[in-house]
């Protein structure tokens, strides 16, 4: 096993703390952000979806039955609509 040691010279520990703190915050913001923007929302087929998750169709339909995915319903009509 691999070890390595790290020294921090010419900082308290509670100022480190604080900027670990500030460092964290931020990329949570930005990652809470993402999750807002609509931007960020990516549809999958049910095949895609059980490709990607490396399960089969069955096991999927489970999963959704079972409230662990959630699916949605999209029609041609929802997909042009957004595109206008």
């Amino acid at each position: 096993m691999i070890t390595k040691t790290i020294e921090i010279q010419e900082i308290t520990v509670d100022e480190l703390a604080d900027k670990v703190a500030d460092k964290l915050l931020n990329k949570i913001k930005h990652y809470l952000d993402d999750l807002e923007s609509n931007e960020s929302d990516i549809y999958l087929t049910r095949q895609e979806t059980a490709s990607f998750l490396k399960i089969n169709l069955t096991t999927l339909w489970n999963w959704t039955n079972n409230g662990k995915i959630k699916s949605y319903g999209i029609t041609i009509e929802d997909i042009t609509t957004n595109r206008k």
